[in-house]
């Protein structure tokens, strides 16, 4: 009986079946190399696919390059391209295999089939070796001058290629002066912008260095050439005419009549079907008109209905695309598309990108005539289940109400916002209304009306906490329960995460105290001691000031924290004129996508702060310089890439850093009573006194209050802590001690005037801490904000390290600072050391 069959299984393409596959592959392209039997090419494509296939999956096959070669002898056009595709991988990182593939390019060069020659050219450029270089020269010459446009085109970026390769030999063998030849005589226009973007990259590159080559880019913004592109326009295609209108768009016409020559031609552009395109043509006429106020007018109203067509058509991403630079010639010229404001209203299917940019479109275009129709749809948004774009429709409806366009009406749409207790919509509102009478002081009997009866207890963001208590603070008269609804928060003291929360309430009870002291005193005298126990650097100066001011005299204390106010006029704008130009500059780029000049997320040194993967601080001195291996990490203690958007509740108590004690907080410390206001010139706070450590009062000088009421003798200073000039610790170490150790303390201070001018660049900062004996491992960051990691070492103990992570806000001039140490008990004399370092930079 024989044994049943065994069904045939036939290996995946993608997968060997065993160890021997790729012997087995080399053996059968072996066989078929010379082999002229019909159906060769057919096995051949078989076996080509499967090389191929492993390529792809990253199985090497390189051993297979001279029986690749060989089989490459045939007039299949598939079996050419998949011989270049697996050469062109191989060729760059085996030289000397490349050497194997220049007799067969070569000959391919010269083959009838003008697609095998194009074919054959590209791949032979591909190579990239630059010992082959040599081999490059005749067959792109002879590509430029080939009967077919293909061939020719492929010479065109085949001579770039050899730009990057060999400049040189390039340059030698007159190649730019070959394309431009090209450029303006060839018949093909996809010969002429291949070679039109040959050169400009080549010449802008080689400027730097060539005064000929300056002037061979400057002579491709000459009248001829622009005119002789301009008239050959539709001849292109899609890619090619976006090339050529963005070199128009740099051309300099002579007159105005030029202007509108240039522009008639280019009009049928507007109305094509490619977005890129209709960009492009935009670009160009923006920038021909920027010297003629009306015509510039006027092209903004004749390039809206092609911007609107493009949004309203499409998919998502295409519409944000044209959508933000809509919303940038918008902000330009609200008012030039005031009229259109009802293609900005959200749709529902619409994603939250495009909403949030429709939403800033809105507020920008609103005026007498449209405020009405444009609130109540913003209104309409703020009950969106898209909390995001809830939050986005009240502020717009905020900013509309602060540019002076039907306050009555918007004022009492926010009010109403306040009623459908929703907290995030009750959040952004209070926020609102808090702008909104420092502008309009005149509404606020209408807004404490509604305010009050809000409980602080259902709020609980820090912003709208703290404009909740600024208004109690600043209306307190007006409110009879603010007195009361203030002790209540500061009875919750502690509970409060927020150190913004906590200014604001110190704050509001001294407003308070100032206006109605008899039922205030007890919550001032309560929130002055809490304060100067807290561990936030801010909160405990701010308490200690109050405190200090109070005793000093109440009248000035009135006259700087309640003084008179005025109206705010205009509110602060979040990115300068400068910038907003520079962007327009780069019309049609993703400088307009992403809101920012091109030089902020391209250049290395403004790319997104905090990118250690490639430039890292260097060790210190007697170090080699190293880099710690990029890694990512969770958003930990630690983490050695924490951003600056830390949250508050991962602070640990720390001490406060300065030459004093503060009174721990007591619920029964008061303040004296007060009976009327003659007697509140009198007063004099019953806090508990304090005593400077080591007998210093350089707290009460800079304050110029003169010493405190009392004073008490106290424990003679430690010894001061003396570094090693010359630490030893390797980025490894470094690493493990900030993952292992506990955080010894954690503290937030502010940097003086000086220091913060000073701090353009981090490496300013690490060459004065250095002169400390206090060193830096890692840093980055751009402007406002800066991440450093430091290190220092005992001197008396070789192994006893210091490490501290420092996230420096130069808009806040805050340094919040981290510190992990080996000897625990030696971190408070550390940090008072770092503190004093960074306190003197940009002092000298």
């Amino acid at each position: 009986m024989t044994p049943p069959v065994q069904p045939h299984r036939s290996s995946s393409p993608s997968q060997p079946s065993g160890k021997g596959e790729v012997s087995d592959l080399k053996l059968q392209l072996r066989q078929l190399a010379g082999s002229r039997a019909p159906g060769t090419d057919d096995s051949k494509r078989e076996l080509f696919k499967k090389v191929i296939s492993y390529m792809t999956i990253g199985i090497d096959v390189s051993s297979l390059f001279s029986e690749m070669v060989m089989c490459s002898a045939t007039s299949d056009v598939v079996l050419k391209k998949m011989c270049y595709l697996y050469v062109g991988n191989y060729a760059k990182g085996n030289p000397d295999l490349a050497l194997l593939t220049i007799n067969f390019l070569q000959k391919d060069c010269r083959d009838e089939d003008p697609m095998i020659r194009g074919l054959a050219l590209r791949s032979l450029c591909s190579l990239r070796v630059a010992n082959l270089v040599e081999y490059l020269v005749g067959p792109l010459g002879s590509g430029l001058k080939d009967s077919n446009s293909y061939v020719r085109m492929v010479a065109a970026i085949g001579i770039l290629k050899l730009y990057h390769i060999s400049a040189a030999t390039c340059v030698d063998a007159d190649f730019p002066s070959l394309l431009k030849s090209l450029m303006l005589n060839d018949p093909d226009a996809q010969v002429v912008a291949n070679c039109l973007c040959a050169l400009q990259e080549i010449w802008n590159l080689e400027a730097a260095s060539s005064e000929e080559a300056s002037r061979e880019r400057e002579a491709l913004l000459s009248k001829p050439i622009i005119y002789y592109l301009l008239n050959r326009i539709k001849e292109f295609g899609e890619w090619a005419q976006c090339l050529v209108l963005d070199l128009i768009s740099k051309y300099l016409p002579s007159d105005s009549n030029e202007i509108f020559d240039m522009m008639n031609l280019l009009e049928d552009r507007l109305h094509h079907a490619n977005s890129d395109v209709v960009l492009a043509t935009i670009k160009v006429f923006l920038h021909l008109t920027m010297s003629m106020t009306d015509v510039h007018q006027q092209v903004y109203e004749r390039i809206k209905a092609p911007l609107l067509t493009l949004v309203s058509t499409g998919s998502p991403e295409l519409s944000y695309a044209v959508l933000s630079h809509l919303h940038l010639l918008v902000m330009r010229a609200p008012m030039l598309f005031s009229s259109d404001f009802k293609h900005f209203y959200c749709q529902y299917s619409q994603p939250s990108y495009v909403k949030k940019l429709k939403l800033e479109m809105l507020t920008a275009v609103a005026n007498e005539s449209n405020t009405y129709e444009i609130v109540t749809e913003l209104c309409e948004y703020a009950a969106n289940v898209d909390v995001p774009i809830a939050r986005e429709s009240i502020r717009a409806v905020g900013k509309i109400a602060l540019q002076q366009y039907d306050v009555n009406a918007i004022v009492d749409r926010l009010l109403q916002f306040l009623e459908m207790e929703k907290d995030h919509v009750t959040a952004e509102t209070l926020v609102l209304v808090k702008n909104l009478l420092r502008k309009y002081p005149q509404w606020s009997h209408d807004c404490i009306a509604v305010v009050g009866n809000i409980s602080s207890k259902n709020v609980q963001e820090p912003k709208a906490k703290a404009a909740l208590i600024w208004m109690l603070g600043e209306y307190s008269q007006d409110m009879s329960d603010a007195p009361y609804i203030l002790e209540g928060i500061v009875d919750n003291w502690e509970d409060e995460n927020s150190a913004e929360v906590r200014l604001h309430l110190l704050t509001a009870v001294l407003k308070c105290f100032l206006r109605r002291p008899p039922e205030t005193q007890k919550a001032l005298g309560a929130a002055l001691a809490a304060g100067l126990a807290d561990p936030h650097q801010d909160v405990h100066d701010r308490a200690l000031f109050y405190y200090r001011l109070l005793q000093y005299d109440l009248a000035v204390a009135e006259r700087v924290v309640d003084p008179p106010k005025q109206a705010v006029s205009v509110f602060a704008d979040t990115q300068s004129s400068e910038i907003k130009d520079r962007i327009f500059d780069e019309f049609n780029s993703l400088s307009v996508l992403y809101q920012k000049p091109s030089y902020m997320f391209t250049d290395k040194e403004h790319r997104g702060p905090f990118v250690f993967s490639e430039e890292l601080g260097n060790l210190s001195i007697g170090v080699e310089s190293e880099e710690i291996p990029a890694q990512r990490y969770e958003a930990n203690d630690n983490d050695l890439l924490l951003s600056t958007s830390e949250k508050e509740e991962n602070r640990i108590p720390s001490i406060n850093g300065s030459a004093y004690s503060a009174p721990e907080y007591d619920g029964s410390v008061s303040l004296a009573p007060v009976q009327s206001q003659a007697e509140r010139a009198a007063l004099t706070l019953s806090l508990p006194t304090y005593a400077p450590q080591g007998g210093s009062s350089g707290i009460d000088d800079l304050l110029g209050l003169g010493p405190p009421a009392s004073t008490s003798s106290s424990a003679p200073p430690p010894p001061p802590l003396k570094l090693n000039a010359k630490p030893a610790l390797d980025p490894a170490t470094f690493q493990r001690k900030w993952g292992q150790l506990p955080l010894s303390l954690s503290q937030e201070c502010s940097l003086s005037p000086r220091g913060v001018a000073a701090l353009t660049t981090p490496q300013v900062l690490l060459r004065h801490m250095q002169g400390h004996l206090v060193h830096c491992i890692a840093s980055g960051g751009q402007s406002p904000n800066f991440k450093f990691f430091f290190f220092a070492q005992k001197a008396d103990q070789s192994a006893s390290f210091f490490v501290v992570e420092c996230i420096i806000n130069t808009s806040s001039a805050k340094a919040q600072m981290k510190v992990k140490a080996d000897d625990g008990a030696s971190s408070e004399a550390f940090l008072s050391l770092f503190r004093s370092a960074l306190s003197e930079f940009g002092m000298s």
